[in-house]
This record gives C-alpha cells, sequence and structure tokens, in this order.
C-alpha cells in the first residue's frame, strides 16, 4: 500500500502537520465501518426466534447471543456496534479536515461545519426514534445523537497536539469516574419502584459498584431532569436499557481514541509498523479495562459507557482496524471485502435504511409475496424474511455506489 502524502508528527512541537495535498482514501476504513454496519442492519434476521425455536441447539445460541446487547454488564459482539462507530468517526476526522483545507478551507469555515454536522446528527437521531411516535420523542441516547453531542468537541481537539489529545481522554475518564462514585441518589428517588429494576436482578451490586446500577445512577438522575424539560407523553423516569444522555461524555473518549488512531495512520510511519502498534495499543487498553473491572474500581458496562467500557471496547477496536488494515491494505486484499466496502462507504444511509425503513420493506415484501418467510417453517420465519430485507437494502445501496451517490452529514 502507498502511505499517503498527509501529515507527519512534527518533532520539534509535538502537533500534527496538515499536507496540502487531499489524503488518500483508507480502504480498510471503509470495510471495518462496513462490518459494523452490516451488524446493526442484521438485526433484521432476529436471531431470537431461531434461537428459541431450538432451545438445545448451542449453535443458534451463540449466534443470538452475539446480535443482542448484554443485560448490563460485560460484552457481546452487539455491543461493539456503537463503539466502533463513534471510534471511526474519530479515525475519519484527521483525513477530513486534511482533505478540507486542501480544499481552501479555513479554520472558522470547518468549525462552522462541524457545529453543523453535530446539529444534523442528533436531528437525524431523534427524528429516526420519533417515527412510529404520537409526538416528538427527546432522547438523546442513540448512536447519532451521542456522537453528534460530541463531535464539535472532537474537532476542536483535532486541532491540538496529540498529548493534549491523551489529556482530554484520561481527564474525561477520570472526571466521569469521579462523579459516579461522589453522586448520592436522595432519598424520594432511592426507591427500585421507581427505576424499573427488580430488587433481585441479578446485576444488582452493592459497595463502590453500586454508584453504577443500572437507572439509580448519576446519569441516570441527570436524565429525571433533563429529559422532562422537553415536552412528553409521559414524564420521563428511568429508560428500560438503562441507557442515558451523559453517555456522550465517554463517548468523546471514544471517539478520542479513534482520532489517535486515524493520526497514526495519516503519518509516515511503515504500515506495518502502524498495525503491530494497533494490537500492542489494543492490548494494553483491553488489559486496562478488564484491570478496573475485576479490581471492582469500576465494571464495564457498555449501555452507560463507563470509564472501563471505554478501555475495554476502545481495546477491541483498535484490534479490529489492526485486522482489517491488515488484511484490506498492506495484504491488498480489497477485492474480497467489496460487500462491505458497499456498505461502509455509505453508512449514513445504511444507518437509515436499516432504522428507517426496514419495517417498510417488511410490509411490502408481504404485500406482493405473502407469507414467503415459511418456505422452510416458522422456526426460520425471521431469518428468511431478514436475508430477503438484507439483500433489498444491499441492492440499494449498491445502485448508489454505482451512481456515486453517497449521503454525507
Amino acid at each position: 500500500m502507498k502511505e499517503s502524502l498527509a501529515a507527519s508528527q512534527s518533532k520539534s512541537t509535538g502537533t500534527t502537520s496538515t499536507s496540502v495535498f487531499a489524503p488518500q482514501r483508507v480502504a480498510s476504513v471503509d470495510v471495518y465501518r462496513g462490518f459494523v454496519m452490516l451488524l446493526m442492519m442484521a438485526e433484521v434476521l432476529s436471531l431470537r426466534h431461531v434461537s428459541e425455536s431450538f432451545p438445545s441447539s448451542t449453535f443458534w445460541r451463540i449466534l443470538y447471543f452475539n446480535q443482542d446487547h448484554v443485560p448490563w454488564v460485560g460484552c457481546s459482539l452487539h455491543d461493539l456496534i456503537q463503539p466502533s462507530f463513534s471510534f471511526l468517526v474519530g479515525v475519519a476526522l484527521p483525513y477530513s479536515i486534511a482533505s478540507r483545507k486542501a480544499k481552501g478551507a479555513n479554520f472558522g469555515s470547518l468549525l462552522g461545519s462541524a457545529m453543523k454536522r453535530s446539529l444534523i446528527l442528533i436531528l437525524l437521531g431523534i427524528f429516526l426514534r420519533s417515527l412510529w411516535s404520537e409526538q416528538t420523542y427527546f432522547t438523546f441516547e442513540d448512536t447519532l445523537s451521542q456522537i453528534g453531542l460530541g463531535y464539535t468537541f472532537l474537532f476542536l481537539l483535532g486541532f491540538r497536539s496529540q498529548r493534549v489529545q491523551i489529556i482530554a481522554l484520561i481527564a474525561i475518564l477520570v472526571v466521569y469516574w469521579i462523579a459516579f462514585v461522589t453522586y448520592t441518589i436522595p432519598p424520594e428517588l432511592n426507591n427500585l419502584a421507581q427505576t424499573g429494576v427488580p430488587p433481585d436482578w441479578e446485576h444488582n451490586r452493592t459497595g463502590l459498584l453500586s454508584h453504577w446500577n443500572k437507572n439509580q445512577n448519576f446519569a441516570w438522575a441527570f436524565d429525571r431532569w433533563f429529559l422532562n424539560l422537553f415536552p412528553r407523553e409521559n414524564t420521563f423516569l428511568y429508560n428500560e436499557g438503562g441507557y442515558s444522555t451523559l453517555s456522550f461524555i465517554p463517548t468523546l473518549g471514544t471517539m478520542i481514541l479513534g482520532l489517535l488512531a486515524g493520526n497514526m495512520l495519516r503519518s509516515n510511519i511503515i504500515s506495518k509498523e502502524k498495525a503491530k502498534k494497533f494490537v500492542i495499543i489494543g492490548a494494553c487498553l483491553l488489559a486496562g479495562g478488564l484491570l478496573v473491572h475485576f479490581t471492582g474500581i469500576n465494571p464495564i458496562v457498555k449501555r452507560i459507557w463507563t470509564p472501563a467500557w471505554v478501555l475495554f471496547s476502545g481495546g477491541c477496536c483498535s484490534t479490529l482496524l489492526a485486522a482489517f488494515y491488515w488484511i484490506v491494505d498492506i495484504k491488498e486484499k480489497k477485492k474480497y471485502f467489496f460487500f462491505l466496502m458497499v456498505i461502509g462507504m455509505n453508512s449514513i444511509a445504511a444507518y437509515v435504511l436499516a432504522d428507517g425503513f426496514g419495517s417498510f420493506i417488511t410490509k411490502t415484501l408481504y404485500i406482493h409475496l405473502g407469507h414467503y418467510d415459511q418456505v422452510f417453517g416458522d422456526a426460520y420465519s425471521t431469518l428468511i424474511k431478514g436475508l430477503f430485507v438484507l439483500t433489498i437494502e444491499w441492492l440499494i445501496l449498491y445502485w448508489m455506489y454505482r451512481k456515486k451517490i453517497f449521503i454525507k452529514i
């Protein structure tokens, strides 16, 4: 793979200098993004139904486990979708900045574009969540809104040195941890009946770890106040999944990890050395996340994006980036991943298709094909239906790819 003519690290200042030339596109980033989006789109397969139809099958049980989020503590493959998407936003930022600067954009116009993008991502997230509601559903815990809330801050960090970026990452993790540890639930809220959590739920913890219990933590208390400032069908009491608005703060930490990785990708380091560094960084982050988890300092919980989760998921993301970078760019196996490239190069379109139009496609298939999903019996019905929907969604993205229609924000 040819090295990009992009920025290299300045030894004298520690900052990243930007080339006047537009950077080359890194195919592995598109493939990785396509892999992540495919995992999200594949929710339509509803493997839970298949697994429940064959309760003694370990094969289907494993597949279903990795197509769903864990209840609270821990991680499945599906749990890596949002951190990967957030991580890749950070990876892409140095390329985006360099490309726009090569076209003559100044800092002011770039900042304006970043703020506009943040707002669009937040509003798009709200719009997609409100599709089946009686009125606008104001919550901010989904992937797009979370990225939007932190994107402008990430953009500003993109113009700072690596040292500042790392300090910002550490500060976010430490301050967020302190906020949870020092928060005490007031007596009027310290009631499990107001949290939607059964008193005997296996993931309820005591002692220090109780500060990260589902709907009994600092972020939940913030949403009890913040989300009720917006017009709602009903008073907000808790999120059934335990998700929270303030998760955008540690999500910014995940994006910073991606930003650091993107800077490395754009550097003049030999490609094989980059892949090696990604593996080493990934291993260190994984070890750090597991260490703070098993020592009882902080649990690995994706739903509230704990600092331990930032480290653990960041390690997973770095390792996955290393794998895709090695296979696609270094070994030049790009042609084998064309299916994922089509998705990854139009990730926003893929997101909207899956989240906003999947049910429309499903209903349309039933109208014109009848009960086509029963061809192999009810046990496989969701699998057949999902494969049809996925195929149609991919063909739409392929048509957009052929027509060079790429949705960007």
